[in-house]
């Protein structure tokens, strides 16, 4: 472990929460094809992102998710079988969303550190799902890109939480079940845990992360026990 971390942030969707009970939704509203919906519009949803922010034609991630989910429904030729209240259904799907079942555990076991959540997710859907999640209290902030107008990987998105927490990068301990989320936090000067929940390879940009766990608890044994007291 790298010494001096005081604080961790952690991305939002597919770390903390768990993108399945969008999949859940998508299922309900179309049997048979809602883990091919639900793919196709996570992936549209972080290349609009992306796209957005090298074209410099920022849109709140809200707005970003809407897209994404009208192209993924137009792919798939469902978009006839998905009228404007299904959609809405659709989209709340990222308002009550779950979290994993290591989460809890994991934040109260990190308690000694301030804890932040920064994420492309606009305030809005932050706040209500980690009200929904029952996550209210857990940490000192909750950071969204919305305030600097341009999504992760930008250096601009990952300062926020310097700026928010008052700390340097080299006390920032930064965790993200996305590599590429990763890659842009350890270029800033972060700390990096890359949770790597779906067993996928590293991808190829040149950075690693310091440490890697298949799932959130194990960032606990990577930063350690906190130091015995001297009194």
């Amino acid at each position: 472990m790298k010494p001096g971390i005081q604080a961790i942030a952690f991305d939002a969707y597919g770390t903390l929460f768990d993108l399945y009970s969008v999949t859940a939704v998508c299922e309900r509203k179309f049997p048979g094809r809602g883990v091919e919906l639900s793919r196709l519009w996570r992936t549209k949803q972080l290349e609009y992102t992306w796209l957005r922010s090298l074209s410099g034609q920022y849109e709140d991630f809200w707005m970003v998710t809407r897209s994404a989910l009208a192209f993924a429904c137009r792919s798939l030729n469902l978009n006839l079988a998905c009228p404007p209240q299904a959609r809405e259904e659709l989209m709340e799907s990222y308002l009550h969303i779950d979290i994993f079942s290591d989460v809890q555990p994991t934040l109260a076991k990190l308690s000694r550190f301030r804890l932040a959540i920064l994420s492309n997710g606009s305030p809005r859907m932050l706040s209500t799902a980690v009200e929904s999640a029952g996550l209210n209290g857990v940490f000192t902030d909750v950071i969204s890109v919305d305030e600097v107008k341009i999504y992760k990987t930008s250096p601009r998105a990952y300062g926020l939480v310097l700026q928010r927490l008052g700390i340097p990068n080299s006390a920032v301990a930064f965790a993200s079940s996305n590599f590429w989320d990763i890659a842009g936090a350890k270029s800033f000067g972060f700390w990096t845990c890359w949770v790597n929940r779906g067993k996928l390879p590293e991808e190829e940009l040149g950075v690693m992360p310091d440490v890697t766990v298949p799932t959130l608890d194990g960032l606990v044994n990577a930063l350690g026990e906190p130091a015995a007291s001297s009194d």
